[in-house]
């Protein structure tokens, strides 16, 4: 029985499908996620990209729905308590976010990724829920013997994909990212307790993994995107630094946790540790990025100085790695003509990787189901050259370095 209605710019109406899913929603971990944009910098390049995560897991979980309504059409068992277990595990999969997650992943918070965390995070509601999440937390480690209700958590064809896709297209107005989502959704089947897409879909998943491709060049490795992100991430590591020296540094309560010390996996079982983690969201970092732009320290003031008034390094991108004489040849820039001490000079001149894989055959598959019951690698089944391309990842090296060096 239905107990809330939403409306989503997406989809329309949303229900909420029972009791147990309000009240997981209105927990104030969850609520938490209202104030965390699903795209961190991004709208830095694309003005509308202000949607949180809070929309896309609410999204999310009504396309579970829609899948749990087609497979059961097709005669497969789910019972009632499977279906609230995946509409759970899809609800909280995202619940264990940091503000600006990526950012945050690499310079206060080291070797634990929000995977890690929001599978703590269920446990903890778990534990204040009395046992009720069992389910969904199951499904969401790949515990559960049906393992296909897994696949539709977190897959290559799972319905996060298909939910931030389309979401993430409509709110950045980058078209290439529309995908059939309702098509892929009708088409789904159960073989063997894996998931698989009937034959007649294969141009809907084609696009789809183009889509994902396109998506990933044009907004989440936009070049200025990962300059903006690669900027945060130093003035977050610079803070650190200060944080853990003694000297004065504007914080809330929660942030200065994670400046003064360092945390780890093992660190977040400590319940503290953990419920101040979910204390974070974007204002704790961009309110401290505001006042830190007059802290005293020109490396971080500078950094701050340059991300709030939107001065994104110049980042250029190609096929190999940098030449470290390049790169030197700029710190000495930055060092000689800036202020900025020669040892701080590094937070300003910055490489690394970036990998686009639209399609990894190698971790599971989309196979396609036909109408003699053999399954086919779509990579394998498609006639489109480009599909077969897509399931080798891409890498390419970024060098970026602030516009004031001349």
């Amino acid at each position: 029985m239905a107990t809330k209605i939403l409306n989503d710019p997406i989809y329309g109406f949303i229900t909420v499908p029972h009791a147990l899913v309000l009240r997981l929603i209105d927990h104030p971990w969850f609520q938490r996620l209202r104030y965390i944009k699903q795209l961190g910098l991004s709208h830095l390049v694309y003005p509308g990209a202000l949607h949180t995560r809070f929309h896309h897991a609410l999204g999310a979980m009504h396309l579970m729905g829609l899948a749990i309504d087609a497979l059961r059409a097709k005669g497969h068992a789910i019972t009632e308590e499977e279906a609230l277990g995946a509409r759970i595990a899809i609800l909280l999969h995202d619940v264990g976010h940091g503000p600006f997650s990526h950012a945050l992943e690499n310079s206060i918070v080291q070797g634990v990724g929000h995977e890690e965390v929001s599978a703590l995070v269920m446990d903890r509601l778990d534990r204040a829920f009395d046992g009720a999440l069992q389910p969904g937390i199951r499904i969401f480690r790949d515990q559960h013997p049906k393992r296909f209700l897994h696949q539709l958590v977190s897959g290559q064809l799972d319905v996060d994909r298909m939910d931030y896709l389309n979401r993430d297209s409509f709110y950045t107005g980058v078209s290439e990212g529309v995908i059939g989502g309702d098509r892929i959704i009708k088409m789904l089947e159960v073989v063997n307790d894996r998931l698989v897409v009937e034959e007649k879909a294969i141009y809907s998943i084609e696009k789809f993994i183009v889509a994902r491709r396109l998506m990933y060049w044009q907004v989440y490795l936009h070049k200025t995107v990962v300059s903006a992100e690669v900027m945060l991430v130093e003035a977050l590591r610079r803070a650190r630094d200060l944080a853990a020296g003694g000297h004065a540094l504007f914080a809330s309560p929660p942030l200065l946790r994670f400046l003064t010390a360092r945390h780890d996996r093992r660190s977040f079982d400590d319940p503290e540790v953990l419920a101040d983690f979910l204390r974070l969201d974007d204002h704790d970092i961009m309110g401290a990025v505001k006042v830190w732009a007059r802290h005293p320290d020109p490396a971080l003031a500078r950094l701050c100085t340059d991300i709030v008034e939107r001065r994104t390094f110049r980042i250029r991108l190609q096929d190999r790695p940098w030449d470290e004489g390049r790169r030197q040849e700029l710190l000495q820039r930055v060092a000689h003509g800036s202020g900025i001490p020669a040892d701080q000079a590094g937070h300003f001149v910055l490489h690394g990787r970036i990998v686009n894989n639209a399609y990894d055959d190698t971790r599971q598959r989309i196979e396609l189901l036909f109408k003699d019951g053999s399954l086919r690698d779509i990579a394998a089944a498609s006639d489109n050259l480009a599909i077969q391309a897509m399931a080798r990842p891409v890498e390419k090296w970024y060098l970026a370095w602030p516009r004031w060096v001349a």
